[in-house]
């Protein structure tokens, strides 16, 4: 390990450190929030915040009710939270949960096959760790930001809140809710590429006991990469009763269809260079016609809250989610130098997925002489139930029962006939998953200075898998316990240093619920381990930072036997150390940043040529900041700089890419109080780079100088 090449961890730290102190003494020279703003922050309760018309939006939120579960300060949170708020999503003018991620330290979004959100949470990559409003969202699809209201970043297993899964954080999408502040938004974007987009809010008052709201979106878009094209429509409609002074009932239902072409990027120059193939970036490989990505989801939800008085309360949540999602995908594989060939297969999937999921949420305070308790008391229950259905494509030109073909470059589109059928190995299987599971959490003020947070979670998972095209059946099941143990001291109101367990636990029916075999559906689940210290300031009460070091390791990783091939064993998986350090908020009336800087130390421990190497797609150093700056009232500007190390595609080490440094910037005016526009400019200096990847032949070109402009009215 070089020095130019890795940081030793103390280097980084007192980088980090520094760049810390440097940042924070800038703002300290920030007015002071007037004593209304200051009450008016540390008082919101998030979960019921109201945005008002004509009110100045902000890049920092002070308190969240999902990383606890009740209502907490992120000073009181001990865990590493990044809060991307709805104005931050406007100024940047994101459409997806890639751009979401670019400026979240220590997430990086992995390609996902080209037709599904793939993040990567401190070294552990998840198609399952997606949330709404706390309750799970897991099946493989992208995700839209039409009805968001901001999204949480949770980093490092939250078993004791969330259960299964959330191996090295998660997602948790806020959205918008009907509310008793009558205000309506519609906005329309034009962009590069033939980007097409249009989004609306209404949020109505019927009455003082009823509110109703819908939100909803249109895309017909093409993109930078050639025959890629996208289409997608969404409805939400929610409706909110005031059943009386202590209870509220909310009901929503969504409607979302996405169709595009599946794109898996390009190739490597493997084995005569470890590289990507030298392509433009626009350049597709593979048939786009037989290539299409779908997904349908109709989700009904209902909320019920009492409030008892004397700070005791109830939530209920119910979720029922119908999802039909497929993909087929026609890609590029090995390159082969000698003959300037690259092959070509071809395989097609269809999920079906039913979830119905039910959270009890109960939540209390007592006190014990000068020690004070906020307690959580929770019950959840679930049933996922999911149809697996896989073809592989079959290439008759060259063969009844051949799997791949080739392209001859420059020549990179295959025209040649495919025929998809089951091949001996390909899927056709029902799973049913039930999972219960209750849950208890102490807050406790041991004085003004010293906080504790002691938790645990009992989870019985159990999953049925049938084999259709046998008919045979597996069953396994799993007792999960899932502790967190938290200590805060907090020096001054407005600092707090934590120290934080946390454990996570992935059953062996996987993170998407088909993964039994014969030999693993015995073993004990993948077992993720969190240990985390860190600082936390409130340099203002509009300016937030972070800083946070950990140490992540995944353990119980089953192995083939090496001397009994039919069986399995468990060993060490990988391990991640890493730093992050964030900053978020207003520094000035006019002056507002959200940036973090990341460094992650991430190794392979387990036996094999593959032991020591570095993990796939997580970079040892990244860096983002954004600023925003309103000159008046009605002028303003954004500038983004987004920095990523090179890292290797997969943990093979074989395949590099390289570092970049993207810029981004865009510039917004206000017509008036109603009428808005803004111009975004993605990459303004047009550099080449590789954005993500999926293994070392499924590598994704970022995309050129990109330019949207946006129009938004209110009323």
């Amino acid at each position: 390990m070089s020095a130019a090449d890795t940081p030793p961890m103390l280097s980084a730290i007192s980088i980090s450190i520094h760049a810390a102190l440097f940042g924070l003494s800038l703002a300290l020279y920030a007015p002071h929030a007037s004593a209304q703003q200051a009450h008016s922050l540390t008082g919101a309760t998030t979960l019921d915040r109201i945005e008002v018309q004509g009110e100045r939006g902000n890049y920092q939120v002070p308190r969240i009710s999902s990383a606890m579960k009740t209502d907490t300060a992120l000073l009181g949170t001990p865990q590493s939270v990044t809060v991307i708020t709805d104005q931050l999503i406007r100024d940047q003018s994101m459409q997806s949960m890639a751009d979401v991620v670019r400026y979240v330290p220590g997430v990086q979004m992995g390609q996902g096959e080209g037709h599904r959100d793939a993040p990567i949470l401190r070294g552990n990559t998840s198609t399952a760790d997606f949330f709404i409003n706390g309750v799970r969202d897991d099946v493989q699809y992208y995700r839209d930001l039409y009805n968001v209201e901001r999204i949480e970043v949770l980093k490092g297993p939250s078993g004791m809140i969330f259960g299964r899964g959330g191996s090295g954080g998660l997602i948790n999408r806020v959205t918008k809710l009907a509310n008793w502040t009558n205000q309506g938004e519609i906005s329309a974007t034009i962009g590069s590429w033939d980007n097409r987009r249009i989004t609306g809010d209404f949020n109505h008052a019927m009455s003082d006991t009823a509110a109703f709201r819908i939100t909803g979106m249109y895309e017909d878009s093409e993109s930078y990469r050639d025959e890629v094209e996208l289409k997608r429509w969404a409805i939400n409609p929610t409706l909110t009763f005031r059943a009386n002074e202590a209870t509220r009932i909310s009901f929503g239902y969504e409607h979302f269809e996405d169709d595009r072409v599946t794109d898996r990027g390009v190739p490597s120059q493997l084995p005569i260079k470890n590289a990507p193939l030298h392509t433009d970036s626009s350049t597709f490989f593979g048939n786009s016609e037989l290539s299409p990505t779908w997904v349908r989801v109709d989700a009904l939800t209902a909320t019920v809250t009492h409030d008892f008085g004397n700070d005791t309360r109830i939530v209920n949540q119910t979720r029922y989610a119908d999802y039909d999602k497929f993909y087929q995908n026609v890609f590029a594989g090995t390159y082969t130098a000698a003959n300037n060939r690259v092959a070509i297969s071809a395989y097609n999937n269809l999920t079906a997925r039913k979830n119905l999921l039910n959270q009890t949420d109960l939540t209390f305070k007592v006190e014990t002489g000068a020690v004070k308790h906020e307690f959580l008391v929770g019950a959840e229950f679930s049933r996922q139930e999911t149809n697996n259905f896989r073809e592989t494509g079959f290439f008759p030109a060259v063969g009844a029962n051949v799997t791949s073909a080739f392209v001859t470059l420059p020549k990179t589109i295959y025209t040649g006939p495919i025929a998809f059928r089951q091949a001996a190995s390909d899927a056709h299987n029902n799973s049913v998953a039930k999972n219960a599971a209750i849950y208890i959490q102490d807050q406790i003020e041991l004085s003004p200075q010293w906080q504790a947070v002691l938790g645990v979670r009992f989870d019985r998972f159990e999953a049925d898998l049938r084999n259709n095209r046998n008919g045979s059946s597996l069953s396994s099941s799993d007792d999960l316990f899932s502790p967190r143990v938290g200590l805060i001291y907090k020096p001054k109101d407005n600092i707090s240093i934590y120290a934080n367990h946390t454990l996570a636990y992935v059953p062996r029916a996987g993170e998407q619920l088909a993964s039994l075999t014969p030999s693993n559906r015995n073993l004990d689940p993948e077992k993720f381990t969190n240990d985390e210290i860190g600082v936390k300031w409130d340099i203002t009460p509009e300016v937030t930072t972070s800083l946070a070091i950990y140490q992540l390791s995944r353990t119980n990783v089953a192995i083939v036997d090496p001397n009994n091939p039919a069986q399995s064993l468990l060993v060490d998986g990988q391990r991640v150390r890493g730093i992050e350090l964030e900053a978020s908020g207003r520094i000035t009336d006019t002056w507002q940043i959200m940036g973090g800087y990341s460094y992650q130390d991430s190794e392979v421990q387990q036996p094999g040529a593959q032991n020591g190497n570095r993990l796939g797609q997580v970079p040892k150093n990244s860096f983002s900041v954004w600023n925003r700056y309103d000159f008046n009232p009605n002028w303003g500007i954004g500038l983004g700089v987004i920095h990523q190390g090179e890292v290797y595609v997969a943990s093979d080490n074989t395949v590099k890419l390289p570092s970049f440094t993207r810029v981004d910037a865009a510039a917004f005016y206000n017509i008036n109080e109603k009428l808005r526009m803004q111009l975004n400019v993605e990459n303004i200096l047009d550099q080449d780079y590789y954005s993500s990847a999926h293994s070392n032949n499924d590598i994704m070109p970022g995309s050129p100088r990109a330019v949207r402009l946006g129009v938004t009215y209110r009323f």
